[in-house]
């Protein structure tokens, strides 16, 4: 099993990552560790509620074959996040891949994890004036750019950088990754049934509710 982690920090974007998380958890069975500076409730952008799993002072990210970056509408909170960027900068000039869309690749930026790479981001061009730990110059505009083990994203497109984490990691997804339109579809494929081995064992867990 790979390992996954998902950093965690106040306004993160659930949209722009779930197509990613949902394929790695669902389709792959993987299990993610979501990872943040303090042990307490994060509120994403969406209004949802969320615990890290670990926190910075307990995890090691070399440890991680992947580490990914949600955007978020307000970095700033992140970006001045000592114990944050302190756990990012011990991944830079390792093998870990990076997997930043929207505003995070921000934090990679400023981790030391982009010295030297090609990336794209969706964050408002004057930042890259604000921050001199931008490297300006290898800022391509593009919605999805790879250069070495960082993979970077703008949010719009969310299922693009999905892809590019899954087929990195060699995952089988086919040739239209979540593509398809539902007018493509028979009613044949359209009609779902268990194996009669699933259909058991829903049967059983439904006793527990039943009797």
């Amino acid at each position: 099993m790979r390992k996954f982690a998902v950093i965690l920090y106040p306004n993160f974007s659930l949209q722009e990552i779930t197509c990613l998380t949902s394929a790695l958890t669902v389709w792959f069975g993987e299990k993610l560790d979501f990872i943040a500076s303090e042990n307490k409730e994060y509120l994403s952008e969406e209004g949802f509620r969320i615990l890290p799993t670990k926190t910075t002072s307990e995890a090691k990210i070399t440890d991680y074959d992947c580490v990914i970056f949600p955007g978020t509408i307000n970095p700033l909170p992140a970006l001045f996040d000592d114990k944050l960027i302190d756990f990012l900068k011990a991944g830079a000039g390792t093998n870990v891949v990076f997997a930043a869309i929207s505003s995070s690749p921000l934090l990679l930026s400023k981790a030391g994890i982009l010295t030297g790479k090609k990336f794209t981001s969706g964050y408002f061009m004057q930042m890259a004036d604000t921050f001199d730990f931008i490297e300006k110059d290898n800022f391509i505009h593009k919605g999805i750019v790879e250069d070495g083990n960082v993979i970077t994203g703008i949010g719009m497109f969310f299922r693009e950088f999905a892809e590019a984490v899954l087929r990195r990691f060699d995952y089988d997804i086919g040739d239209n990754f979540m593509r398809y339109s539902p007018e493509e579809y028979t009613e044949e494929e359209l009609t779902f049934y268990w194996s009669d081995e699933d259909y058991k064992e829903f049967l059983e867990e439904l006793k527990e509710y039943t009797s």
